[in-house]
């Protein structure tokens, strides 16, 4: 697990870095610069676009991760491995990049009433959608040679800043808004580019395939699979967008670009297993395939632990910090009717990313198939919460259909693997961050009752009593649990990199 957890750091800190390059445009720039509706628009048109990417891929994101312990060879560039994962998502492209321009006409009568800028914008989405498609597919291919964090800066910073420049531009008028969504979509272009550009300097991609290692077996595998993930992905690439789309149709754009800010800060929760997960996939599918359970499983434990002790404690810091955030948020009076939404996702997106490792060993398992019926399942799931509760309770109804349909998902999910493999990602030590972070918010609770009183007593201008006690919480409050993590020693890992990296005797 050490190099897990050393390549996780630093695709974590990659992360953090572009979370505060994103921070910033969200908070500043968005809210202050762009319309409720263009930012709704902005939402629509990466939720649509990532849609398509989900079809167009035929799966090539989980097959790659499957089958590259089969053709892994160094000698021989991995037996023109790279080529076959530039050529599947090509074939889906045209097929569903096709059906999608088919499609405008009954697209465009959903959302003509609420969405009309989205339907101005429709066609963009095809080059968006083909940026991002290869973008992520020359990522996942870095990440199987264990190469992740210059796909990570690319990712969450190098687009993250081209973005940050696209709004100022539009904000100052450089550019109008067609030449905003020209270069809006083109970024990801860009981002492609570099890639592909870092792919080709590591030396070990060919785009010379090697027909004769492909056995008969090995290519009737891999296509039932492809057929497997292709039908999976009706489903399973529908669900996270059901949200935007919902809303973006019997709400507007205007309450979509408020659900966005929303999903912004809950997404944060997830952003330690964008690295842990980067790097732990490639080593649980080798585990699998070579029936190594017991490794699986551990791996599987120790992943699902360090999630849910990172992203615990950002949802806690998200949580007590909440109104300043708010307040400090330009036009905040129009977003912070988002904040019961930002709990509700925040405890659905910790729930889905401390489980996620759960969907990644069945997807390599012999029993890959059985994930089909759990995504319709949650789709379905999706569906009739979001139609249900949407005209009910509005944005608090989208996020609540989420919690719901994700929880669902992951009690059958753990279930099926608990009955097919015996693995599972429960340990003592997630029960101590529980404890831990359930005192910290009792704590929190007495010193915003009591303390935040005596501040704004001494400090006259409240928004800074507010600042002032928030940041004095904040960083109490974090010493508190660190402190606690390591003497209840939840994580040796964690431990023995606080004693090297803090001088921790043991």
């Amino acid at each position: 697990m050490g190099v897990i957890i050393r390549q996780s750091i630093k695709g974590t800190i990659v992360n953090y870095v572009g979370v505060a390059i994103g921070f910033f445009t969200t908070f500043f720039v968005l809210t202050r610069f762009l319309t409720a509706e263009e930012i709704g628009l902005t939402r629509v048109l990466i939720e649509t676009a990532t849609l398509l990417v989900g079809l167009a891929q035929l799966g090539t994101n989980s097959s790659v991760m499957r089958y590259y312990p089969y053709f892994k060879d160094k000698k021989n560039k991995d037996h023109g491995f790279f080529f076959w994962s530039l050529l599947v998502p090509l074939v889906g492209f045209l097929i569903f990049g096709t059906l999608y321009a088919c499609l405008r006409g009954v697209v465009g009568s959903i959302f003509a009433e609420k969405s009309a800028l989205f339907v101005n914008y429709y066609y963009f989405v095809l080059p968006l959608a083909f940026f991002m498609l290869y973008m992520t597919i020359f990522e996942t291919n870095a990440n199987v040679l264990m190469r992740i964090v210059v796909p990570k800066l690319v990712r969450e910073v190098i687009v993250r800043v081209l973005l940050l420049i696209s709004y100022l531009l539009y904000a100052f008028k450089v550019l109008d808004i067609d030449g905003f969504v020209i270069v809006f979509c083109s970024i990801y272009g860009v981002a492609a580019l570099i890639n592909i550009i870092y792919l080709l300097s590591l030396n070990r991609i060919s785009i010379k395939p090697d027909l004769k290692f492909i056995s008969k077996s090995l290519r009737k595998d891999y296509l039932l699979y492809t057929l497997f993930l292709l039908t999976a992905a009706v489903g399973g690439v529908i669900t996270p967008s059901i949200n935007t789309f919902f809303i973006s149709a019997k709400m507007g754009l205007e309450f979509t670009g408020i659900f966005a800010i929303a999903t912004f800060i809950a997404a944060v929760i997830e952003i330690p297993y964008r690295s842990l997960g980067a790097i732990a996939q490639p080593q649980l599918s080798q585990a699998i395939k070579e029936n190594d359970l017991p490794q699986a499983n551990q791996l599987m434990k120790s992943v699902s632990l360090h999630q849910f002790l990172g992203g615990s404690f950002i949802f806690f810091l998200i949580w007590i910090n909440i109104d300043v955030l708010f307040e400090l948020l330009p036009n905040g009076n129009l977003y912070v009717v988002a904040k019961p939404v930002v709990f509700i996702l925040g405890v659905a997106k910790l729930l889905n990313s401390v489980c996620n490792i759960n969907a990644s060993a069945l997807g390599y398992s012999h029993h890959y198939y059985y994930s089909l019926i759990l995504t319709f399942v949650l789709t379905f799931i999706a569906i009739v919460f979001n139609n249900w509760f949407i005209p009910l309770w509005g944005m608090n109804g989208a996020a609540m259909a989420s919690l719901l349909s994700i929880t669902v998902y992951q009690l059958f999910l753990f279930g099926l693997l608990q009955w097919k493999l015996k693995v599972n990602i429960f340990s003592v030590g997630q029960v101590k961050i529980l404890v831990i972070i359930i005192i910290l918010l009792l704590i929190n609770c007495l010193s915003v009752d009591y303390v935040l009183p005596l501040w704004r007593s001494i400090i006259s201008n409240e928004l800074v009593a507010d600042i002032v006690d928030a940041c004095l919480r904040t960083g109490i409050l974090t010493l508190f649990g660190v402190g606690a993590i390591y003497w209840w020693h939840v994580s040796e890992d964690v431990n023995s990199l606080l004693r090297k990296y803090l001088k921790f005797k043991k």
